[in-house]
């Protein structure tokens, strides 16, 4: 059987998006003749924590575990937020002081901390797993990033044991939309830039997750890029009949950044609570997850508090319940330019919720492409208003378009793992 090495920084318990994709390839790689090998850390600073995942890892699954030294505590301790998460895409949920702290740690975090704050993991890794593999040896190895820190670990296992490597990038690198606010110095981009292209330019093959993002790797160096989505696992999936929320709801499912703009959507619900004097006795707009200051700030500007309904972080199994329980399904790309590319995990769990995408997203992007590939929702833009307007309006009347979640089986994690287990036993061939 094909052995292969997965690092991988976020893996449960720890919750979140970022756990989903490597969680399902190593739960269904078995089934195609590959035996998954995973390291991760035993103490990293995550978002949240789902326990309930840990119920699909695999029972003979050998994972790897060391401690990861982490500068998180030092700047808690400095500010003041000792039992405080970090989250990621500078996403806080209160309003923060303006501080000489706060603007130090983030230009720190850019310029020091290179690639990521993970970075000090890197050594130990290299040192732990090369006597590993000295010992027990393996055909392929993958790292998936961000932190990005795992693809420097997985280079230098490449330099030194001639392994076949395949670098799996969930989000960019140097295009990650919060890039800019890192405060980086001329000499911290170039070094970013420079570590980012001799990844890419020596695995043997890169992985992405969204075909934009599979060009713009290609155009930074990658030799041999795949696109390789994110997907829905049918095992996952709510069969039994759900009962819908009481009142109209559209749910956001996820941390809601400030970088995702739905200003369109606020607009609009402020409007419809003229047109429509009762609104907030027949809809809701939910919030399931962590939500940005900025994004409460813009609900309370446009007066619409009263349609908002927030829940705090759910585990993985009540958040697909609570998917099926809504009317529609609210997703909101980043407002930034790289926006075209962006194509979030959840949308495919919303596909196979079957239940309405209403999507804030250039209609020209890879989102798009997938909403109306599998015909499972409205995309709209600032140029079309009057659809949402009328998508609302629709769903509070009962007058709800009947969509028909075509080509969806390609997007099952059991399918998507097929297509990764012929890449890596190309590899290895």
């Amino acid at each position: 059987m094909t052995r292969v090495l997965i690092l991988t920084y976020y893996w449960p318990p720890s919750g979140g998006a970022g756990v989903q994709r490597w969680l399902k390839f190593v739960k269904y790689l078995p089934e195609f003749g590959i035996e998954p090998v995973v390291y991760t850390h035993s103490n990293g600073e995550v978002p949240s924590h789902d326990e309930s995942l840990e119920k699909e890892i695999p029972k003979d699954l050998e994972v790897l575990k060391t401690d990861i030294w982490e500068p998180y505590a030092v700047y808690k301790s400095i500010s003041g937020k000792k039992n405080e998460k970090i989250n990621s895409g500078f996403l806080t949920e209160s309003k923060p002081k303006k501080s000489v702290v706060h603007s130090a740690s983030i230009w720190v975090r850019g310029n020091l901390f290179i690639p990521d704050a993970r970075k000090f993991w890197i050594k130990p890794s290299i040192k732990y797993l090369s006597k590993y593999l000295e010992q027990n040896p393996v055909d392929v190895i993958i790292s998936t990033g961000p932190p990005h820190s795992m693809h420097l670990i997985a280079l230098e296992l490449k330099k030194k044991f001639s392994l076949k490597w395949i670098a799996d990038f969930r989000d960019p690198w140097t295009n990650i939309d919060f890039y800019d606010e890192l405060k980086l110095t001329k000499w911290a981009d170039k070094k970013h830039r420079k570590m980012e292209r001799e990844v890419l330019t020596t695995a043997d093959v890169s992985i992405s997750v969204g075909a934009t993002l599979s060009e713009e790797l290609k155009e930074l160096g990658a030799k041999n890029c795949i696109t390789l989505t994110n997907g829905y696992d049918e095992s996952d999936v709510v069969n039994r009949e759900i009962t819908l929320d009481d009142k109209v709801s559209i749910a956001h499912i996820g941390s809601f950044t400030k970088s995702r703009n739905p200003e369109l959507l606020l607009r609009v619900l402020q409007e419809l609570k003229i047109e429509v004097p009762d609104l907030s006795e027949l809809l809701e707009l939910k919030l399931v997850g962590k939500v940005d200051y900025t994004i409460t700030e813009l609900i309370s500007k446009y007066g619409v508090s009263d349609l908002v309904r927030k829940i705090e972080y759910l585990p993985h199994s009540e958040v697909l319940i609570e998917q099926r329980k809504s009317h529609a399904l609210l997703l909101v790309v980043n407002d930034t330019p790289n926006a075209k590319g962006i194509l979030t995990g959840k949308v495919f769990e919303y596909i196979a919720a079957k239940r309405p995408i209403l999507a804030l997203a250039p209609i020209d992007g890879d989102l798009a492409a997938l909403v109306n590939e599998t015909d499972s929702g409205l995309v709209v833009n600032n140029s079309n208003i009057s659809e949402l307007k009328e998508f609302i309006l629709d769903l509070i009347n009962g007058n709800r378009h009947s969509y028909g979640f075509t080509n969806t089986e390609k997007y099952s994690r059991r399918n998507l793992t097929e297509k990764l287990s012929e890449i890596i036993l190309n590899l290895s061939a």
